[in-house]
Formats: structure tokens, sequence, C-alpha cells
């Protein structure tokens, strides 16, 4: 049975990721791309947080929380290898958005993290609401 606090915790991530895909949405509609993939990123990461709350699982450092996802989550069937690999390249391409010079994001890739991110928060909420709460 889910606890008190790790019900909070987990209402709050959801609230986060909700939110930094609302963002995400608006920063690419106003075509503020590398913003709107460090949004998006963050909704998914967000979304994999709540997941890992609820099994006691904690890192600071996004590789660990990725990792801890894909062992979790992907590893063991629970959901498809598609949101890990979607998980993956958004980090990828937030990590070339937020510190590479002079490189220009191809708006192919960001339209895909954007619906991706999209599936990836409606999956994880749908799996929170139906199996933990």
């Amino acid at each position: 049975m889910i606890q008190p606090e790790e019900k909070e915790a987990i209402e709050f991530r959801l609230k986060e990721a909700e939110e930094s895909l609302q963002d995400a949405l608006s920063l690419f509609t106003n075509k503020r791309y590398r913003s709107a993939v460090n949004r998006a990123y963050y909704s998914m990461f967000y979304s994999a947080l709540a997941l890992l709350e609820n099994k006691g699982l904690k890192n600071s450092k996004h590789v660990g929380v990725i990792s801890y996802f894909d062992k979790e989550f992907i590893k063991t069937n629970i959901f498809p290898k598609e949101l890990s690999k979607a998980l993956h390249k958004a980090f990828e391409l937030r990590q070339e958005a937020d510190y590479s010079i002079l490189v220009e994001l191809e708006i192919e890739d960001v339209t895909e993290i954007m619906n991706q991110a999209q599936s990836f928060v409606k999956q994880i909420r749908n799996y929170i609401v139906e199996y933990l709460f």
C-alpha cells in the first residue's frame, strides 16, 4: 500500500511533468526549439522520477534516473522499449540543445521529441493512476 508521503511526492512529480510539458508546447508553438526540447525532456524526467519514487529509488543524476527507469520498467516489460528510446533521445537532444554552440536543431527532431514527451507523460500518468493510486 502506498504511503501518504509517497503519494504526495508522486503527485508533485507528476505536476512538475505536466507543467514542463505545457511549457514545452508553448515554447514549441513560439518556435523556441532549444527551450522546448529542454522542457519536453524534463517532463519525461519528472515522470520517471514519479515512478521511481514508489520504488524508493532516488538518484540526483539524470543518467542514474534513466538507468533505474530502464531496469525497473523497461527490462521488466511494464512499458515498451519505445519509451526508453524516447527518453534516451530526449536526453541526448536536450544535452545538445543546452550545451552545444552553433548547432541548430532539426525541426523534425524537435517535433518528434514533442510528440514522444506527450505520449511518455500520458503513459506514465495512466500507469500511476491505474496501478499505484
